[in-house]
């Protein structure tokens, strides 16, 4: 039997097949939209440490203001590195001169010169009472004398070298020259003029305040490791001196010194520096990125990625710190978490990777 179409309905079967293949077209061009794309890590195993961070004020561990100690004309050293006057910031060593000082009447009042000659005088003339005396040609008396003598001799040579030594003002230790008030080269100075200050902080030291529980973990000896935001690269160490035995009822903490190595000088005196004290860590773990962890209701979960669509996993952490965490119970190694894209995910949303 054949049947035949009437001419309308030949033309509205016509009409329906390119709707019917734009639907089909549509179709896939939907699929395609909804795999979202992300970026996903393999879960693996490795080490995190928890840290307690603080923060303080780094200062010299050595820091001194020089003043003469004597009177006269002011005369500022040479920087025996540059052959120029010393100025602000030179690292000066210990036993440098840094300023001088001219005062003819106190040189002549010392007589450096004479005093040595008069030890001199006196050393021979008691190696001449000894030499007599053995043979007999002096009594113990007159030896005795001769011994006074030089010895007076060498007290006035050594008061006499103390008072000239009082017209240099000398480093007592190495450091750079933090101040360096304005005085004429050639003008006269009165005793207790403050001259330089002296800084070394090849060593800092760092007060800081921390939490009542850690009182039983943070232990004198401890490593610290030091930051600035000036040094992003950069880590110094330093090491907790002291400790306080005191928590506050104000604060509920307690007090810490530290010693920072800052041999580099990379760190100033006044800066403002981060602490990060190590108080846990653990070995072998799953760890994963900090940022990638939802809160919400069923508590922390992240997404992992299996045969191109999404699985939530509700997980218990351990140890974190600033930037990772660890994951106790959810995830396993070599899966696959999603780390990039992860904001508007829900369960079995189908993705598209697009590194790994």
């Amino acid at each position: 039997m054949k049947f035949r179409l009437k001419n309308s309905s030949k033309w509205a079967i016509i009409a329906l097949i390119p709707i019917l293949a734009a639907c089909g077209n549509q179709g896939s061009t939907v699929n395609t939209e909804l795999a979202v794309p992300v970026s996903v890590t393999d879960v693996t195993k490795k080490s995190i440490v928890q840290y307690i961070n603080t923060t303080g004020t780094a200062t010299a561990a050595s820091q001194t203001t020089l003043s003469t100690e004597m009177a006269g004309i002011y005369r500022i050293g040479k920087n025996p590195k540059t052959g120029a006057d010393y100025k602000l910031g030179d690292i000066v060593d210990k036993g440098q001169v840094i300023v001088k000082l001219e005062n003819p009447e106190t040189q002549n009042t010392i007589a450096i010169d004479t005093k040595k000659l008069n030890l001199e005088i006196s050393e021979l003339e008691n190696q001449k009472q000894k030499s007599l005396y053995e043979k007999g040609g002096v009594t113990l008396r007159e030896l005795k004398n001769s011994e006074v003598s030089l010895a007076q001799a060498k007290t006035d040579f050594e008061n006499a070298r103390i008072q000239l030594a009082k017209m240099e003002v000398i480093a007592p230790f190495k450091g750079a020259i933090v101040d360096l008030p304005q005085i004429t080269s050639g003008t006269h100075v009165n005793t207790n003029t403050a001259v330089v200050t002296l800084m070394d902080y090849s060593k800092l030291l760092m007060e800081i305040n921390l939490p009542e529980k850690t009182i039983t973990t943070i232990k004198v000896g401890q490593e610290v490791s030091i930051t600035n935001y000036t040094l992003p690269k950069d880590t110094l160490k330093a090491r907790i001196n002291e400790l306080s035995p005191v928590v506050s009822t104000e604060t509920r903490t307690f007090k810490g010194k530290l010693v920072i190595d800052n041999s580099s000088l990379k760190l100033r005196p006044g800066m403002f520096v981060k602490a990060d004290i190590e108080v846990a860590r653990r070995d072998s773990v799953i760890v994963i990125p900090k940022e990638i962890i939802i809160s919400g209701n069923r508590g922390k979960t992240v997404y992992i990625v299996e045969k191109g669509a999404t699985r939530d996993r509700v997980i218990t952490t351990g140890l974190e710190n600033e930037t990772s965490v660890e994951v106790i119970e959810g995830l396993k190694v070599n899966e696959r978490v999603v780390s990039k894209g992860f904001e508007t995910l829900r369960n079995n949303t189908k993705v598209k990777i697009i590194n790994q």
